[in-house]
């Protein structure tokens, strides 16, 4: 079976007093609300277009939805239930589609995972890092690790 994935832009309306209430297509009912969304080609009332994992309210959470296998997500239940997950560079273990990573080259990381491979240093926002043989240094194991290999690191 083949699902049909799309993203789709959700926008908010103010309802004009001098036009005719639309109909709702979560509930069915007239929009007679100040406000309606308007997502998938239909309107609907704030309260009724939700994510069908969460529950969350999918106007107040962002200005897309994610439907497939004639579910209605947000971003973050789409990803979780259809998103690519890859594995850390460091642990091995899988990367949930939503989860924050960082990177380096092709390697990606858990946050967690990403530190010095060497003493576990946690790196900092501005903190220099290199990638040696694909593992994550801080800047003094990395220069130790030249030293050792017979020539120091060039410094300018």
């Amino acid at each position: 079976i083949l699902y049909l994935e799309i993203e789709e832009s959700i926008q908010m309306l103010s309802v004009q007093p001098d036009t005719k209430p639309k109909g709702c297509a979560g509930c069915n009912r007239k929009i007679k609300d100040r406000y309606l969304l308007k997502a998938l080609d239909k309107y609907w009332h704030e309260d009724c277009l939700k994510c069908a994992c969460c529950d969350c309210r999918l106007g107040e959470v962002g200005s897309t939805l994610y439907t497939k296998a004639n579910l209605i997500l947000c971003r973050r239940d789409y990803l979780r239930l259809f998103g690519v997950t890859g594995n850390c560079a460091a642990c091995s273990k899988l990367i949930p589609a939503f989860e924050m990573v960082m990177r380096a080259k092709e390697n990606v990381y858990h946050l967690d995972c990403f530190a010095c491979q060497l003493c576990n240093q946690r790196f900092c926002v501005g903190d220099k890092f290199f990638l040696k043989n694909n593992m994550i240094l801080c800047q003094t194991d990395y220069e130790e690790g030249l030293m050792k290999e017979g020539y120091a690191p060039q410094v300018r």
